[in-house]
């Protein structure tokens, strides 16, 4: 999910749960069993280890769930962005099968943005983002489908979109193919306090989302638990807001 724009190192594995293939030193990562992956370090995982029943307290993924948020930036229209989870499934060119989650964005009632987003989760909880395919739109036609790539095709490789157990100061990649897809994240705190139109949320997750390819970028989003993205504010590069306006669980 990138919910809006997600040093190598030896990393060993621990549990069996996943392999990280690289050199140099290993982060501490000590709230989960498996050290999480880095920049660009190559990511070797196992098909047997995920699963695409999503459970992650932060983001849980049953089929039929349905998140819509309003997006505004000054001086641009209001865009509407629904996200659901299909009851549909691809096996990823590194051998995952990943459950298929839709994000459309439109203004205006026309379309801006259509992207399949992939995602899995491994058995330590961790949810795995597996890649993208997104088209842009302009006067109702596509426009470009840059930015679309799959791990394990083409050098992209697998990043995380929510860690198992967060705390505070964790660092992560959330993907990554080579100047195109970089996007970086970091916990900031596990016990916030939320508003938006779907209610006042407690111990919700906050992460700061960054790119080195957009250093100036910087968003940070929140995750309620038992719902998943409730808020995401650009605080450099932009000041938009995008906030949860309606949710329906599936399951």
């Amino acid at each position: 999910m990138r919910r809006h724009r997600r040093a190598s190192t030896i990393v060993a594995v621990v549990a069996g749960a996943v392999g990280l293939a690289a050199c140099g030193s290993e982060p501490d990562q000590s709230s989960t069993t498996t050290a999480l992956p880095q920049g660009s370090e190559a990511v070797e995982l196992d098909p047997a280890d995920f699963t695409t029943s999503i459970d992650n307290p932060f983001w849980p993924m049953a089929p039929g769930d349905r998140w819509a948020y309003r997006e505004s930036n000054p001086g641009e229209p209001v865009q509407r962005v629904v996200v659901e989870v299909t009851d549909r499934t691809r096996t990823m060119p590194n051998g995952v099968e990943a459950r298929i989650v839709t994000d459309v964005v439109a203004a205006r009632g026309e379309p801006v943005e259509v992207t399949h987003d992939f995602y899995a989760q491994d058995q330590d909880g961790n949810v795995w983002y597996l890649g993208e395919r997104t088209a842009e739109y302009r006067h109702g036609e596509v426009a470009t489908r840059a930015g679309s790539f799959e791990a394990g095709a083409n050098g992209a490789q697998a990043g995380i979109a929510i860690p198992a157990d967060p705390a505070d100061g964790m660092a992560y990649r959330q993907e990554y193919l080579k100047g195109e897809a970089e996007d970086e994240g970091e916990v900031l705190s596990i016990d916030e306090q939320v508003e938006v139109p779907t209610g006042h949320y407690t111990g919700a997750l906050m992460t700061r989302d960054t790119n080195p390819l957009e250093p100036k970028v910087s968003e940070l989003k929140f995750y309620a638990r038992d719902v998943g993205p409730v808020l995401t504010l650009s605080v450099s590069g932009g000041s938009g807001r995008e906030e949860l306006v309606s949710y329906s669980g599936g399951g």
